[in-house]
């Protein structure tokens, strides 16, 4: 007997059998065996791993059996021989490790029988997930596929998009005793299915893994379901809800938020977003600076208020007081080009995409429109695997074309520079080392016979032993979480006194972590290594950073910032691109332009950057754009247009060129010019 959960995949009652409802199996890949089809497998042909004696003699005793011509490339052998070689004659139903069976059969076998974890990591880099033959990939049971309801089934119907399902379920007609059962059933999908309209996610569809998604469509996804609910009494609190979002569907979810709010809830959100902010029925402006130079209530009251108010840097972007300018000059393209050729990774159409190399380039488009998708999966991946050999394959596309012009492709992103505590913008950036060293060459330290480890807290001798160097210790509150307190003997200072005793213009190693960028600046001013980096940082807008302040404690966007400072400080070799995702996610205005100056003084050095970004003061300063549309999903996936800005803002077709229309003088619309890869 059916019942609800014969339609789970989560459930023993409605999962395949076969891949326990996860829709694909985990087996050899052919295409991570063969090495290279245009070359014999002896030569080449066959992945490293396996080029040993052992293979060697059995592919041998293989090609003697079959006969087949082991000298032939790979690629130019009949079908069936590849299958032989490849999966070979189980002996009796079982591969047997006395005849040859196939490559992928005796992996299997090797990798059932291995008594070592080791080995099997080893063995899974050559595996991939692979559609369950069973279901062919929809996770059910074949009787619960078998119910149909307008000729869908279950899988059928969450395999579509949101704004599709809606439609199909918005046509049902249900008969008079239907409606008695399934009535209310099918009035809550389409009022869920509403819910995820309004707030901008028509284009997903509801069998998306979950770490598929991005962080902004998780929240607005889980911002949907209180809608749903209908609570009333409650204090929502959302940070950063415009993320990942495009002009056009940033007022969807602001009707979304006025719901909630009218419902009779309390709604505070942490946002930059200035539509956001004017929206809002009150303000609190936190300030006026970053790091120590804020912590201050520096404006409370409607947006209009806080415009008004002087000293509020938030204000002053309101009011248009202050803005990010466009530039006077746009750079031309030096006819050097690096061209996707028929990318057709998910929902893209088939497309051929140029991006012209030494300019900064913005890739927009609404969400789902298939932005990630050409620049992270297709192209860094196979950039990424030319020129570092990395593992991961790129989307499925054509060819690249210029690939040659690029020397390294790095992927700036907001994630931590370091995972423990240990880690702070001194060592990242490289600039702890000179200074160790400085300490080191000290009268006083050439006294005592001090090496630069001693001025190290991770090594033993010049730390504090009585907490390791962490200037902190832990106290384990068995089921309750740890608590961390400031270690007694050093106070924090994380070196013991016999180190700190040694000073430079009066300052000790651990004064020196203390410091900001901006206080350090003077003090290290004659060390050239290590006054050019700090002055990146502080070029970057992160002066009120310590030096030896943990990872753990940046934000996203001040880890992206270091790590663009990092690469500021590395000798250039013009042949650079550079990736960035959404760079501004966290970001005030004002430190929007922070970051702008940044890429710009990149791509000055003759570098190619390239970002995927909503934020229109990003994507008014790009000398390029390529957009891509029209909607999400389904329907988006093609090149919209590309060109300057003003090319854009002249696209009747283009969510983004309508934005653009709003904030470029109409002076400069005219002068718009299309760029060509010719």
């Amino acid at each position: 007997m059916l019942e609800p959960r014969s339609f789970s995949f989560n459930s023993k009652y409605g999962a395949c059998a076969s891949c326990q409802g996860l829709g694909n199996k985990w087996d050899f890949d052919p295409a991570k065996l063969i090495a290279d089809w245009s070359k014999p497998l002896l030569a080449g042909g066959l992945a490293p791993a396996f080029s040993s004696a052992h293979w060697q003699k059995l592919l041998q005793d293989s090609a003697s059996t079959f006969t087949f011509d082991l000298q032939l490339p790979f690629g130019d052998l009949p079908k069936k021989a590849q299958n032989q070689i490849l999966y070979g004659k189980p002996v009796d139903g079982r591969p047997s490790r006395t005849a040859f069976a196939g490559i992928v059969p005796l992996l299997r076998l090797n990798y059932q029988e291995a008594t070592s974890e080791s080995y099997r990591e080893w063995l899974m880099q050559f595996m991939s997930a692979a559609p369950c033959e069973t279901c062919k990939g929809k996770r059910l049971r074949a009787e619960s596929l078998a119910v149909r309801i307008q000729n869908y089934s279950i899988a059928d119907l969450t395999d579509l998009p949101v704004e599709h399902l809606a439609e199909i379920i918005g046509k049902i007609v249900l008969r008079e005793r239907e409606a008695k059962v399934a009535d209310r059933v099918v009035e809550e999908i389409r009022v869920r299915l509403n819910f995820l309209l309004a707030v901008g996610l028509g284009y997903l569809t509801l069998d998306r893994p979950a770490p598929t998604l991005s962080g902004g469509e998780s929240q607005r996804i889980r911002l949907a379901a209180q809608i749903g609910s209908k609570l009333r009494g409650v204090l929502y609190i959302l940070d950063e809800p415009s993320i990942g979002l495009h002009h056009r569907d940033n007022e969807r979810l602001l009707h979304t938020l006025r719901e909630l709010r009218d419902l009779g809830n309390t709604v505070l959100v942490v946002e930059h977003d200035a539509e956001t902010i004017r929206q809002a029925d009150y303000v609190v402006d936190l300030g006026p600076g970053a790091g120590r130079h804020g912590g201050y209530l520096v404006a409370a009251g409607s947006p209009r208020q806080i415009a008004e108010t002087e000293s509020s840097l938030t204000g002053q972007y309101l009011s248009g007081r202050k803005a990010n300018p466009i530039p006077a000059h746009r750079r031309s393209a030096n006819g050097k080009w690096l061209t996707i050729h028929q990318a057709r990774a998910n929902n893209l159409k088939n497309i051929d995409a140029s991006f012209p190399l030494g300019l900064l380039t913005v890739i927009t488009g609404v969400s789902g429109s298939g932005k990630s998708t050409l620049v992270n999966d297709i192209l860094y991946r196979a950039l990424a695997q030319k020129l570092y050999r990395a593992k991961e394959d790129p989307g499925s596309h054509g060819r690249i074309e210029g690939t040659d012009q690029i020397d390294k492709i790095i992927c700036i992103d907001q994630s931590p520079i370091g995972r423990t505590p240990r880690s702070n913008p001194a060592t990242y950036t490289g600039v702890f080392s000179p200074i160790r060293d400085l300490f080191a060459r000290l009268p006083e330290s050439r006294e005592r016979g001090y090496q630069p480890g001693r001025f190290s807290f991770n090594v033993r001798g010049g730390r504090c032993e009585s907490c390791q160097g962490d200037g902190q210790r832990r106290i384990e509150m068995n089921f309750l979480p740890d608590v961390f307190v400031t270690c007694d003997i050093c106070r924090g200072r994380r070196y013991n006194e016999e180190t700190l005793a040694v000073q430079f213009k009066g300052r000790s190693i651990a004064d020196i972590l203390e410091s900001t960028v901006e206080e350090a600046l003077p003090i290290l001013e004659n060390i050239p290594a290590v006054k050019q980096k700090l002055q990146t940082l502080a070029d970057v807008g992160l002066g009120y950073l310590h030096l030896g302040q943990s990872s753990t404690t940046l934000s996203g966007g001040e880890a992206q910032r270091i790590k663009l400072a990092r690469e500021l400080s590395r000798r250039q070799t013009g042949r650079t691109m550079y990736i960035l995702d959404e760079p501004t996610t966290g970001l005030h205005f004002y430190d929007v332009g922070n970051l702008l100056e940044v890429l710009i003084r990149l791509t000055d050095l003759g570098n190619t950057v390239i970002i995927i970004e909503h934020n229109l003061d990003v994507i008014k300063t790009a000398d390029w754009v390529i957009d891509l549309g029209p909607e999400g999903g389904g329907r988006g996936g093609e090149l919209v247009a590309c060109g300057t800005p003003e090319f854009i803002a002249q696209s009747e077709h283009s969510y983004t060129g309508q934005a653009l229309r709003a904030i470029l003088p109409s002076s400069s619309l005219s002068a718009g010019t299309e760029l060509t890869s010719s």
